[in-house]
């Protein structure tokens, strides 16, 4: 095919993930018991997706008039304001701020804005999948450091070794870290493991400029809210610049509404609006202008105190859906002597394993679906009742013991 671009000809029709997970669908239809541990979403034990009514009420009352017009392509200055309070704090006005579809779109707007074409952006060893999938569709690289030391524990050594690396390779560096309940993993960076974080990224910065992105779309799920380690991460802005991808398709259980924002650390009144310029032209340019109803929504959620308390009454009975399925994988877990990082909460956990695309092949035969990447395999414990977490369990230790 002459007419699509050489560089683009090979590229997957689907996210693999995605076709995992209609492929236990596909299965479960025709009657088979499958645990299907695939889904980035959070279902409830019946495998019907979990819904905050709270939100969706708050959806269907925007009114139809301003459902259907333009939002502004920054966003809504109510949603802007909203989200980031919810993130600064006591330093919301600090805030250069933008809208985007999901936190996807946050992730796009920093990938697109703090590195150059060409550069690389330094993740960590396990990631989310699409991370690579932004870099390269906006023409920058990504490279990763090692996530975990021998003792499972955060590896902030290699954290500081791939930096040096990246920023004398090309002069600045845009670092992801997705944190709480990082994406496969589960793992939280506590407090100690962030002030190490800020150490290094000080130490590095006297080469050059380096922004650090967190990424906290599961931030409500964890055992420690991110909002509990905010002042540490802002001190950082010392010597860095700081943002924060922020998204509400978990936080209010709202996938398809594509609701999102990038909030970043800018007390300088001049640095503040030529960032949020840089935003602006960043979306205009990309998707133009995001959902109106669900900004709409999501901002009386965040700010309308009635509604707000009944939001985070209903989320917190998801947490504890979810904080059960945690608690019986890690007794089960650790009994069977699987090898996975701290995972106190969050939507995924990962088994740390030798040969994880045949381990996944062959659990597929006892119609169990797992996520399999290099050197691991993705549980998405938010999918799976917690009356098949022992079977998942069992299923792993079996199929591990063959290799």
């Amino acid at each position: 095919m002459k007419f699509v671009i050489e560089q683009h000809r090979s590229r997957p029709s689907d996210d693999p993930i995605f076709a995992l997970n209609a492929e236990a669908r596909a299965r479960k239809a025709e009657g088979a018991p499958v645990i299907n541990a695939t889904v980035g979403a959070l279902l409830n034990d019946d495998g019907s997706l979990a819904v905050l009514p709270s939100v969706s009420e708050a959806l269907r009352s925007v009114p139809p008039a301003t459902a259907a017009a333009y939002a502004p392509i920054a966003g809504a200055p109510d949603f802007l304001r909203a989200v980031s309070n919810d993130v600064l704090g006591p330093h919301a006005e600090s805030g250069a701020c933008a809208a985007t579809p999901g936190g996807s779109g946050a992730l796009h707007l920093a990938i697109s804005n703090f590195v150059e074409p060409g550069q690389t952006v330094l993740t960590s060893s396990f990631y989310w999948g699409p991370y690579k999938t932004l870099c390269d569709e906006t023409d920058r690289q990504l490279t990763t450091f090692r996530m975990f030391n021998e003792a499972r524990q955060f590896d902030v050594q290699s954290l500081a070794e791939s930096l040096d690396r990246v920023l004398d390779s090309q002069g600045r560096a845009l670092v992801i870290l997705n944190s709480p309940c990082h994406n496969p993993t589960g793992y939280s960076l506590d407090a100690s493991e962030w002030d190490r974080v800020a150490n290094v990224v000080a130490d590095c910065s006297k080469k050059g400029p380096i922004t650090v992105l967190v990424d906290g779309a599961y931030a409500l799920y964890g055992a420690r809210e991110l909002s509990h380690d905010r002042e540490r991460i802002l001190k950082m802005s010392a010597f860095a610049f700081v943002a924060f991808a922020w998204s509400a398709s978990k936080s209010f259980t709202q996938y398809g509404s594509r609701v999102g924002a990038i909030v970043a650390f800018c007390p300088d009144e001049t640095d503040r609006k030529r960032v949020s310029a840089a935003f602006s032209y960043s979306c205009r340019g990309t998707w133009s202008t995001c959902n109106t109803a669900g900004q709409t929504a999501i901002t009386r959620a965040l700010v309308e105190p009635d509604l707000k308390a009944r939001v985070d009454s209903e989320r917190a009975h998801l947490k504890e859906l979810l904080d059960r399925r945690v608690a019986v994988w890690n007794e089960h877990a650790s009994a069977a002597k699987l090898v996975y990082p701290r995972y106190d909460g969050g939507f995924f956990t990962t088994v740390l394993c030798d040969r994880a695309f045949d381990v996944a092949a062959a659990l597929k035969q006892d119609h169990v679906f797992v996520v399999p990447q290099a050197g691991a395999l993705r549980v998405a414990l938010c999918s799976v009742a917690e009356r098949d977490v022992p079977r998942l369990v069992a299923a792993i230790e079996k199929h591990l013991s063959r290799q």
